[in-house]
C-alpha cells in the first residue's frame, strides 16, 4: 500500500481535479496538439495555476486515457511556447509569472498579433496546430515507409563505403552536392522519368523534405496562396505553413487533382501548385495527361510555379513508367524532386531538387544559409553505386519483392475483410488504400482500435485539407513478411468484427 505521503502527493498532482481535456479523435489535429491547446486554455483561464506542477505522464495517461507519448509531446509544446518549464528530476511546472487575466482567444492562435509570452514564431504556432505530424515509426504490420533488407545491396554498399572511409580534411563540399552524384542522377532520371536537365540544375538535399523546404523558401512569400492536393502529404503542408503560405486544397479523383476551379478562373492564380502526379499521396491516383497539359498551360499563362514531388517513381508494376511533369514543361515552370529513401535506404537521407536554369543562382545563394552543403560521404557511396551499374539490378529485385507483397496483402485483405473494405490496387508505390464498403464511417476510430491490436493503418482523413471524407485507410506493404501479413490481417479482421 502506498504511504499517506505518497497518496497526498498523487492527489495534489492529479489532473482530474477541475480539469479534464475534451479531445476529438476524428479532428484533423493530432491528440497531442489538441491536448496542448486544452492545457494552454486551462492555464490562461486559471484552471491550472501559475507554478502548479502538471501531472506526470504516467498519471495523466491513466486519468485522461491517452498514451504517455501524446502527453509528453503536448508538454514539450507548452515548454517551447513558454507556458511551462521542465525541472530535472521533479517534473513539468506552469511558469510562475503567468498573467492573472485569461486570454479570450487562447484556443485559436492569432497569427500576426504580438504577445509578450510568445517564444516561437507565428508560423510555427500555426504548424503545431494544423494537421498531423510525422510521428516515430512503429515497426508493426502495415507501417508505411519501411524498406525490406536486401543482403546483396547491403554488401555492395558496405564495400563501396570502405573506399570513402577517409577522414582527411578536405574542406566544405560543393553547395549543390558532389558532381559525380549529380551527373549520375541526371542520367538516371532522364532515362527513367524523362526529366530534362543538366547537373548544374540539380541540388542534392537531405531527402525530399529538405528539397521541398528549399523550394518553398525561394518561391513562396508569407501570405501567398499555394494550391495542394486534398488529401495532401502532411509534411509538405506543414512546410508550407512554416513558410507562411495560405494553403488551398483541391479535391483528388482517379485522374488526379481536379483543376476545374483554377482553369475556370473562379480562384485567383496561386503563387505555386504542389502535386504528386505520378502517384498521388496518399490516394494513389495518377494525374492524367490532359490534366498535366492543362496544369502546365495554366502555370505558363499565369506565371505560377509547380513543385513536382516524385517520391517513389522507381516502383512501377504494370505498364510503362509515367513521364514526369517536368519533362513535358516547355516554359521552365516546374521544379522536380526525387529521393533515394525508398529506392535504397531511408537513413541515407539523400534526395535531390531540379530547378529551372535561371533559378540556379538564386538557389545557390540561399542554400548555404540552410546547411551550407550536403555531407559528402553518403553522396560518394551512392554515386559509385549508380555509376558502376548496380542500381538497375537492385531496382528489379526490389520491384519483384514489392509486387509480391502488394498482391499478398491485397488478397488477404479481400479474403478476410471483403465485407468491410474494398482494396484499391496501386500500379505504383509502396502503399495501398482501402475504402469502406459502408460498414464503418470513421477511419480514425479504426486506426486507433487497430493500433491497440498491434497493427498500423493510417487514416486518410488526417491528411484532409478541406474534405470531410473519413472512409479510407492507408497500409504500407514494403518490408512486409508473409508472417506479418498473416498476423496483421488476422488482427485487423478482428477489429472490423468488433464494430
Amino acid at each position: 500500500m502506498p504511504s499517506t505521503k505518497r497518496r497526498l502527493a498523487r492527489r495534489r498532482e492529479s489532473p482530474s481535479a477541475g480539469f479534464q481535456p475534451r479531445l476529438d479523435p476524428a479532428a484533423p489535429a493530432s491528440l497531442a496538439r489538441q491536448l496542448y491547446l486544452a492545457l494552454r486554455e486551462a492555464i490562461a483561464d486559471g484552471w491550472i495555476k501559475p507554478g502548479q506542477r502538471l501531472p506526470s505522464s504516467r498519471l495523466a495517461a491513466q486519468e485522461w486515457g491517452l498514451a504517455r507519448g501524446t502527453i509528453a509531446e503536448a508538454y514539450d509544446i507548452l515548454i517551447a511556447e513558454g507556458y511551462a518549464t521542465a525541472r530535472h528530476g521533479s517534473g513539468t511546472y506552469v511558469l510562475t509569472d503567468m498573467p492573472a487575466e485569461p486570454l479570450e482567444t487562447v484556443a485559436q492562435p492569432i497569427v500576426g498579433k504580438s504577445s509578450p509570452r510568445r517564444s516561437i514564431s507565428a508560423s510555427v504556432t500555426a504548424m503545431l496546430t494544423r494537421g498531423p505530424s510525422l510521428e516515430p515509426q512503429k515497426l508493426l504490420p502495415f507501417v508505411t515507409g519501411r524498406m525490406a533488407h536486401d543482403e546483396r545491396t547491403a554488401s555492395l554498399l558496405n564495400r563501396l563505403a570502405g573506399r570513402h572511409m577517409n577522414y582527411a580534411f578536405e574542406g566544405y563540399g560543393d553547395i549543390q552536392g558532389e558532381p559525380d552524384l549529380r551527373a549520375a542522377i541526371v542520367a538516371h532520371v532522364a532515362a527513367s522519368r524523362g526529366v530534362r536537365c543538366t547537373p548544374e540544375q540539380l541540388f542534392i538535399t537531405a531527402g525530399t523534405q529538405q528539397a521541398l523546404d528549399l523550394a518553398f523558401r525561394v518561391l513562396v512569400s508569407p501570405g501567398d496562396r499555394v494550391v495542394v492536393e486534398d488529401p495532401c502529404y502532411p509534411p509538405a503542408r506543414q512546410c508550407l505553413a512554416l513558410n507562411g503560405a495560405e494553403i488551398l486544397g483541391l479535391p483528388v479523383d482517379p485522374s488526379g487533382i481536379v483543376l476545374d476551379p483554377l482553369i475556370a478562373g473562379t480562384l485567383a492564380p496561386p503563387a505555386l501548385v504542389y502535386v504528386t502526379p505520378s502517384n498521388q499521396y496518399p490516394s494513389g491516383s495518377v494525374l492524367s495527361l490532359p490534366r498535366r497539359l492543362e496544369l502546365l498551360a495554366y502555370a505558363r499563362e499565369h506565371g505560377c510555379w509547380i513543385v513536382e514531388d516524385d517520391y517513389d517513381s522507381e516502383f512501377r508494376y504494370d505498364g510503362h513508367a509515367i513521364a514526369s511533369l517536368q519533362g513535358l514543361d516547355q516554359a521552365d515552370r516546374v521544379l522536380y524532386t526525387g529521393t533515394f529513401s525508398k529506392a535504397l535506404l531511408p537513413s541515407l537521407r539523400l534526395g535531390y531538387l531540379v530547378v529551372p536554369p535561371d533559378l540556379v543562382p538564386v538557389f545557390r545563394a540561399v542554400r548555404p544559409a540552410l546547411d551550407r552543403c550536403p555531407p559528402s560521404f553518403q553522396q560518394r557511396v551512392v554515386a559509385d553505386f549508380l555509376l558502376e551499374g548496380y542500381f538497375p539490378a537492385h531496382l528489379r529485385r526490389l520491384r519483384e519483392r514489392l509486387r509480391a507483397s502488394r498482391d499478398m496483402l491485397a488478397r488477404m485483405l479481400q479474403e478476410r475483410m471483403g465485407e468491410h473494405l474494398s482494396v484499391v490496387l496501386p500500379d505504383q508505390g509502396i502503399n495501398l488504400t482501402v475504402r469502406s464498403t459502408g460498414t464503418w464511417s470513421s477511419d480514425t476510430q479504426i486506426s486507433q482500435t487497430a493500433l491497440a491490436h498491434g497493427v498500423v493503418v493510417m487514416p486518410l482523413s488526417r491528411m484532409n485539407v478541406a474534405s470531410l471524407d473519413a472512409s479510407r485507410l492507408l497500409l504500407g506493404f514494403s518490408g512486409l513478411s508473409d508472417r506479418e501479413a498473416d498476423l496483421g490481417t488476422s488482427a485487423l479482421a478482428k477489429v472490423f468484427e468488433s464494430l
